[in-house]
């Protein structure tokens, strides 16, 4: 049964993914302010934030205890909120994953030397996934009739021997390759979602307390590769530097205690700071500072 606990209206149970996708999870929620520790040791992980609960689960799993109210929120892949069925409400995507920003896929691919060239030459044919329901019912929209089985993991090893196809998820696609894989379909592309029951919602305080989550989580998403850029320029120098850099065309610009100088500080792409920085003390900037940045809430 769900926590019947009378204190349980003052924190917020949050289930949040183990496994690969554990790490960058818990190195999102560090950077959005709350510091998880304990979480190689134990599935109950302690946070800096005693308004939360974290329970570390499954991602597979996370979007059915949501919904069925044993969490209040969780953060979890569209493609198992997908394959439960969940009846859960999605309150943001956060596009993150265990190697990159981008999404995972789930692909049905086979063989290289195969003779299976579209999904239509399934039919009949078997295939191993660990997600069952969104496989039949992707091939059902196709009109395919095949066999699915369930796939306890190295799904990629099962070709050709065992099945025909398999359906994975893939991020780089580097494990396909390396199997001599070749993809025919794409699925479906999947993000982490944040996720809540939709009785933990009518709660005021914790419809409030996950929207202040979710400011802090997309605030720190959206530092992500970007870095903050400091300088002293002088006065009349200033539109030059603004016509030649594009990328600081909205600064905050402050004047100096030295009269006919002003301070420059904005955000950029972090990726383009080698480029930059040169051109900056070219065009007369000194004291020039990057900095890292945590957060960046528009």
């Amino acid at each position: 049964m769900p926590d019947s606990d009378p204190a349980s209206t003052t924190y917020l149970r949050l289930g949040l993914p183990s496994g690969s996708l554990q790490e960058p999870t818990l190195a999102l929620f560090a950077k959005a302010g709350f510091q998880i520790s304990g979480a190689s040791r134990s599935y109950k992980p302690s946070v800096d934030d005693p308004e939360l609960r974290i329970r570390l689960l499954r991602a597979q799993e996370i979007s059915r205890y949501v919904e069925q109210g044993f969490l209040d929120a969780g953060l979890t892949g569209a493609d198992w909120i997908e394959e439960n069925g969940s009846k859960v409400e999605v309150l943001c995507d956060l596009p993150f994953s265990k190697a990159s920003a981008a999404p995972t896929r789930w692909v049905l691919a086979v063989p290289e030397n195969s003779p299976i060239r579209t999904v239509q030459d399934l039919a009949g044919k078997r295939i191993a996934a660990e997600a069952v329901g969104l496989t039949r019912r992707f091939l059902e929209r196709q009109g395919v009739q095949a066999e699915v089985e369930f796939s306890w993991g190295a799904t990629e090893v099962k070709v050709p021997d065992l099945v025909d196809a398999i359906v994975d998820i893939t991020e780089t696609g580097s494990s396909l390759r390396a199997n001599n894989l070749r993809v025919i379909a794409t699925l479906m592309e999947s993000y982490p979602q944040l996720i809540a029951n939709a009785g933990a919602l009518r709660d005021d305080w914790k419809r409030d307390k996950l929207e202040r989550m979710m400011l802090l989580l997309k605030g720190a998403l959206a530092a992500r590769d970007k870095v903050g850029l400091k300088m002293n320029l002088a006065q009349n120098q200033l539109q030059n530097l603004l016509a030649a850099l594009p990328s600081l065309r909205n600064p905050t610009v402050s004047p100096l205690a030295n009269e006919g100088w002003v301070a420059v500080e904005t955000v950029i792409d972090e990726k383009v700071v080698r480029e930059i920085i040169p051109q900056l003390k070219a065009l007369g900037a000194e004291g020039i500072i990057e900095y890292p940045l945590n957060k960046v809430v528009y």
